[in-house]
């Protein structure tokens, strides 16, 4: 074993044109993410425990789409997703449909390990929040003013908004949703870049572990469930690797993307680099997206076939690196 890793997403899809600014945020709290999860690690928390803990924290934070800043449906409401997964039994846990619950990675986690079953939804899922007497909070909470103001340019665009973020200058305004070549199930859609969350580690002990959070797709319809809440497509962990992915919900659904790394790892015998290079080339097909991994020897790789990734990893020997680009 080579010791524990870890590596974090805020999502795939990245606008070139993104501020400054924006981008030291970003790549600020992911600083702040490795930082909680690399102090974890240090004081020997099971991999499980680690991307739950860091998963938290992105969805406490409104920077990304999690949690507080979560996207908005087209009836101006949230409704979150996440799943979590832990390697060494394959065991796991997925919720859809949440409408007050602060922390979703905590209830997929207790859905897990509190119920006979591995994923519930909406008002089942919100009243088994309830029976485990997680924190609930008003649905207010989650509603920022900027997803307010993007939900409306989405309505004025009649389109879905992935980057429900960009500034809305020049191009980046309604005006390129309608006139974007991007499609989805043969749907034209705007500017490519949503910003779910991810966390993945391989402890001391080379148990994997993953997590993924998420508020959907801005002015998506009601009801519609993306990767990230799918065990084998937005999140998969096993004995060999950890994967979380994010980008393009509807493409990582087909190819299964997360459950490829560790399929082609067992069956081709590839590493985790060369496992998560395979899958972005060769199982995406015209989609788009990228994903995190971590193997149970210590390795950690990211791959994404989009302009850029918010991300970072960690690994015990000392490196770390959190990048955009």
């Amino acid at each position: 074993m080579g010791g524990w890793a870890i590596a974090v997403h805020g999502g795939a899809g990245v606008d070139p044109n993104l501020p400054k600014e924006r981008q030291d945020e970003a790549k600020s709290l992911l600083t702040r993410c490795l930082d909680i999860g690399i102090s974890a690690l240090r004081s020997n928390l099971p991999a499980i425990d680690v991307v739950e803990l860091v998963v938290r924290e992105l969805e406490t934070d409104p920077l990304f789409n999690s949690g507080r800043g979560s996207a908005l449906t087209e009836n101006g409401t949230v409704e979150m997703e996440a799943s979590i997964m832990d390697g060494p039994k394959r065991r796991c846990g997925a919720v859809s449909g949440l409408t007050t619950v602060k922390n979703p990675v905590s209830l997929a986690r207790l859905v897990m390990e509190k119920s006979p079953h591995s994923y519930l939804g909406f008002s089942g899922a919100q009243e088994f929040a309830k029976k485990q007497g997680v924190e609930m909070v008003d649905s207010e909470y989650f509603i920022t003013e900027d997803n307010v103001g993007m939900l409306k340019l989405a309505k004025e665009a009649n389109s879905i908004l992935f980057d429900y973020r960009i500034p809305v200058i020049g191009t980046c305004g309604a005006g390129a949703a309608m006139d974007s070549p991007l499609q989805m199930n043969g749907l034209p859609i705007s500017v490519y870049a949503p910003e779910t969350v991810g966390c993945v580690v391989v402890d001391k002990e080379g148990r994997c572990a993953a997590a993924t959070s998420t508020g959907g797709l801005m002015n998506k319809m009601s009801g519609r469930i993306g990767d990230s809440p799918l065990i084998g497509s937005g999140t998969y962990a096993s004995e060999l690797c950890g994967v979380s992915c994010t980008g393009e919900g509807e493409a990582i659904i087909r190819s299964t993307l997360a459950r490829e790394v560790s399929a082609v790892m067992e069956y081709k015998g590839l590493n985790l680099h060369e496992a998560v290079d395979y899958v972005i080339k060769h199982r995406l097909d015209e989609g788009k997206a990228g994903l995190i991994a971590v193997s149970k020897d210590g390795e950690v790789a990211c791959g994404f076939n989009t302009t850029g990734m918010f991300r970072g990893c960690a690994t015990e020997d000392g490196f770390m690196e959190v990048g955009v680009w």
